[in-house]
């Protein structure tokens, strides 16, 4: 081959090369655009989150487990009452046709979507038409549908509270107007077993407002087992002070009017009494010479002739329990518990059928456990140890004597279901499912329903049998997963940040979409950090996920941090707020707040804070305590100060303002306005019969007389919750339009 020969290849070569390498940077090209195209993702809208449910997750209510433990039953969409098996999730049968829930002379079909069963499974109450009153309570009407005549009744032709089956079946129980009574199903008969019951007065059968609100107790009465006596409360709010608040709409505002008891003053007089059905008599329990006490639940023993009373003194820190005589009222103390801060109030109580002995959780080794004690108060045996804390106690199966609860063992952020023996042996992690794991048992405990789910992924729920088995998948939330990857997301993710004494404090973080560590970035933090409670948790937090992602989108780094004070990292750090209640808190927060303006990628002058109710509390400190920190803060329904609130939450935690006035003061966001630098909105509803609308209103004067410059807004009628209508669309956008003009 000649010479020309070789250049004419070479440059043939050359050529095809040149060819190939343009055509090889025309498909990375074209393949860098196809992939730009295919990942353009949507954007999150406040009318997303707030108005059109676009990220609304499926969830799995539970179920009313029949007493065989084999069935349960459900509503379906039609409103008919099946019963499935536990075993396949198969219909077995149908209980109730909505069809059938007629009254003689009506067309239609009563309207529900809850009932009880008796304890027997002969009879249904429903509840329809409900009313609520406070976060708890409420009245509505009460029909019976009758399971073996297939008939349905209106026994009491009004509306009424609480209405409850004996244990017989034979009789409801319900309060009305605040007087207590019973109706019998077989004589159609009312009986009436109070007398004296007056709004704002005398409340019989039903709790005050505080009890409510504070020890989650409404339903003040209680069926003895044998269905021959009824135990109930007896509130005298005569000498509770009232608060009043306005309800507009109306060219004369309704004031309404209810007995709530603050920090330091006067609280109902409480009296336990114990109907009995035969002689027709009340006989009033001794619950001590002392009335300036708590009794905040009440329970029948095994036996039906002894009722055991927690008492709870004022401050809070001496707990007994009493075995009161139906009879003739005599009590004696079972068991007695003291603490150097506070004892939380719980329903981990329960007494053993086989044995004469009770379980009961207490914080006695730091950490919150389950023991068993003897009928005389002498301790058997601790049940659960470790350095973690139970969550929650589901109960016992005696025949096998094994107890069932979930707990924080294996990280504070993270729950799993257990299961030990009363010997305190053989323990056994039921759920290894990564994340937040809650039980629902049967009432045999021979299955459970689990609900799990991450802080970014929503709820999957599954059923199991008692050795923790997964025996089928109930909801995956598939359809919203899937839907999420047409969104912008970045995950959160999990960390820590020390606070100044050295303590590391849990915390999870929302980068910016498309986080780039060579940029600075304002921050958001959010927090609540009242006592005992956790926001940092590997849970679905719900819609505020996705509010957060808005605000990712938009380049805001979003940061929440437990503090000193909140729970399940053992007693100490729960309880080392005690008598100071914000102090250590917002120290906490200040000093995450320093730490991320050291970080390359935070820009120090855009850090913010919010939060609600005790979160708006701890925001508004952080804007004025930390004033040089701290660019903005939103404070949604805050305490402003502690004397506003109500006794038995701030006691707990503070003691009187008569005992321990100065750290009220100190730690009260209304005596620190004046050190206010930055952008400061306060969003309050007006009707909040909780954390009074008075609390804005008094941080607002003081403001205006210090001189300060803040936003605010308020929601006419709207309680604690600010809800209903497109109140949270309102909401968000206020939130969402300050953050981005002051953040």
């Amino acid at each position: 081959m000649n010479g020309q020969g070789l250049i004419n290849d070479f440059t043939l070569i050359r050529n095809k090369l040149i060819y190939m390498k343009k055509l090889l940077i025309l498909c990375a090209l074209l393949a860098l655009v196809f992939k730009t195209y295919s990942q353009q993702k949507q954007s999150i809208t406040l009318e997303d989150i707030w108005t059109k449910g676009t990220f609304s997750a499926k969830g799995v209510a539970g179920f009313t487990s029949l007493n065989d433990g084999r069935y349960y039953c459900d509503l379906d969409e039609k409103q008919n009452l099946i019963r499935f098996e536990f075993a396949t999730g198969n219909g077995v049968d149908t209980l109730i046709k909505h069809d059938d829930l007629k009254m003689p002379g009506k067309n239609e079909a009563i309207d529900f979507n809850s009932f009880e069963f008796s304890n027997d499974e002969s009879k249904i109450l429903i509840p329809v038409e409900t009313e609520h009153i406070y976060r708890h309570s409420s009245r509505s009407l009460f029909y019976v549908y009758d399971l073996k005549t297939h008939k349905l009744s209106l026994p009491i032709n009004e509306k009424v509270r609480y209405a409850t089956f004996s244990p017989d079946a034979s009789k409801i129980a319900y309060v009305k107007e605040n007087d207590l009574f019973y109706y019998d199903l077989f004589l159609k008969q009312e009986t009436r077993i109070s007398n004296d019951g007056k709004v704002n007065n005398i409340i019989n059968g039903a709790t005050d407002w505080v009890y409510e609100e504070e020890f989650a107790i409404y339903k003040a009465f209680f069926w003895s087992p044998n269905s021959d006596k009824i135990a109930f409360y007896r509130f005298d709010e005569s000498k509770v002070k009232e608060y009043e608040m306005a309800m507009y709409g109306k060219l004369y505002p309704e004031q309404t009017k209810f007995k709530y008891p603050k920090a330091g003053e006067a609280n109902s007089v409480i009296n336990i009494y114990v109907y009995d059905l035969r002689s027709q008599l009340n006989a009033e329990m001794d619950i001590g010479k002392e009335t300036d006490i708590y009794i905040p639940r009440i329970k029948w023993t095994n036996d039906n002739n002894t009722l055991c009373l927690t008492r709870l003194n004022r401050l809070q820190n001496k707990m007994e329990l009493l075995l009161d005589d139906a009879g003739s009222g005599k009590s004696r103390i079972l068991y007695s518990e003291e603490n150097k801060y506070y004892i939380d109030v719980t329903d981990n109580l329960i007494f053993l059928n086989k044995e004469k002995s009770f379980i009961i959780s207490n914080e006695r080794d730091g950490w919150n456990h389950l023991y068993l004690y003897d009928m005389n108060g002498k301790l058997i045996r601790q049940i659960t140890k470790g350095n973690f804390d139970v969550d929650d106690f589901y109960g016992m199966d005696e025949k096998k004597g094994l107890i069932y609860y979930s707990a924080s063992e294996n990280n504070p952020v993270e729950r799993y279901i257990y299961c030990i023996g009363v010997n305190g042996k053989n323990k056994k992690q039921l759920i290894t499912r990564k994340g937040w794991n809650g039980g629902t048992f049967n009432s045999a405990f021979t299955y459970f329903l689990n609900a799990n789910s991450t802080t970014n992924s929503p709820g999957y729920y599954s059923l199991h049998s008692n050795d923790g088995k997964e025996i089928r998948v109930l909801e995956t939330n598939q359809a919203l997963n899937d839907k999420l990857k047409n969104y912008n997301i970045s995950p959160a993710s999990f960390t820590q940040f020390n606070n100044t004494e050295g303590t590391a404090l849990n915390a999870w973080v929302i980068k910016p979409l498309n986080f780039d560590s060579t940029k600075k970035y304002p921050v958001l933090m959010y927090v609540y950090g009242g006592p005992g409670h956790q926001l940092v948790t590997d849970r679905w937090m719900g819609n505020n996920y996705f509010w957060y992602q808005l605000l990712a989108e938009k380049g805001y780094m979003i940061v929440c941090v437990d503090n000193r004070g909140t729970g399940f990292r053992g007693e100490q750090f729960k309880k080392c707020t005690y008598l100071q209640l914000g102090k250590f808190e917002s120290e906490d927060q200040i000093a995450v707040a320093k730490n991320l303006a050291t970080l390359p990628y935070v820009d120090a002058k855009r850090i913010g804070i919010w939060g609600w109710s005790f979160g708006g509390y701890m925001s508004s400190l952080c804007i004025s305590k930390g004033a040089d920190v701290f660019k903005t803060a939103i404070a949604v329904a805050p305490v402003t100060n502690w004397r506003y609130y109500d006794n038995i939450y701030t006691e707990r935690y503070m003691r009187t303002p008569q005992e321990n006035g100065k750290n009220y003061d100190d730690n009260s966001p209304i005596n620190h306005v004046e050190k206010i630098k930055g952008k400061f909105l306060l969003i309050h509803g007006t009707a909040d019969d909780n954390v009074h609308f008075q609390n804005s209103v008094e941080m607002v004067d003081m403001m205006i007389k210090k001189g300060v410059r803040f936003d605010s807004e308020y929601y006419p009628n709207k309680n604690h919750g600010i809800g209903g209508g497109k109140t949270r669309l309102h909401l968000y956008d206020k939130l969402t339009r300050f953050l981005l003009d002051n953040l």
